[in-house]
């Protein structure tokens, strides 16, 4: 009588590799499989990379707004993104030229919806009161918001940090202003021409805003779309009702 034939055992690496595939497709790995006929791809290497990056900078706008450029350390940037360290230094070379890159992508882009020429029937005046909605809302009552300050509060101890907020932000944000003012002349929207001057007169407000909801906003919340729009008219005259 033949010895029943014993079935192969799975050995330890086997089992630990099945529970690793496993955990990498997860719920949604099994039930792609089951409803497609194939796997979830985990993702590939660039795919992590980038996703370490955004937890990396997210993490330091955390770290930054909540110590101050200053007492921030990678170390605990690194712990709230949960990478290690050196990880950090994969992408970015120190704390500057990662605080730099938070200002890259968190106002910069911002800036360059101001270069928009207006559209078809529009009017420099709707262009800036969009970007007046706009601020206020991804900026003024953001953690965005806490950048600007940061710079006010600490950029002349760290003059480097106000050059390069200078270079890729404040110069930018006033060509396009000039810009905008400039075209305004032209249409007959406004009427002072030494506006061009000084674009800093048009968004100021913008900055007043953000110092005061940092500083002030629990005592006496602002409603600063409204007093940008205020000081639109004074600008621009205020706007007939039809």
């Amino acid at each position: 009588m033949k010895a029943a034939k014993a079935k192969p055992r799975k050995t330890a690496t086997a089992t630990a590799s099945s529970a690793k595939s496993r955990a990498i497709a997860g719920p949604e790995g099994a039930a792609g499989s089951a409803q497609t006929g194939r796997t979830v791809k985990p993702p590939n290497r660039a795919a992590r990379a980038a996703q370490r990056r955004a937890a990396i900078i997210a993490a330091g706008l955390d770290e930054f707004t909540a110590r101050g450029f200053a007492a921030t350390r990678l170390d605990d940037v690194a712990k709230r993104a949960g990478v290690a360290k050196g990880t950090i230094y994969l992408h970015f070379k120190d704390k500057e030229a990662l605080f730099q890159e938070l200002v890259r992508t968190a106002l910069v882009p911002l800036i360059g919806n101001l270069a928009a020429a207006p559209a078809a029937g529009g009017s420099v005046r709707d262009i800036l009161e969009r970007f007046a909605e706009t601020f206020v809302r991804e900026i003024a009552e953001t953690k965005r918001g806490d950048i600007v300050r940061l710079i006010v509060a600490e950029g002349a101890r760290f003059p480097s940090l106000a050059d390069f907020y200078f270079r890729e932000v404040v110069s930018r944000g006033l060509a396009a202003m000039r810009k905008l003012i400039e075209s305004g002349i032209a249409r007959g929207e406004i009427r002072h021409e030494r506006l061009a001057d000084f674009p800093q007169i048009v968004v100021a407000p913008a900055l007043v805003a953000v110092m005061w909801q940092g500083l002030f906003g629990r005592h006496a919340p602002l409603d600063a779309v409204a007093m940008l729009k205020v000081h639109l008219d004074l600008i621009f005259g205020e706007r007939r009702v039809s």
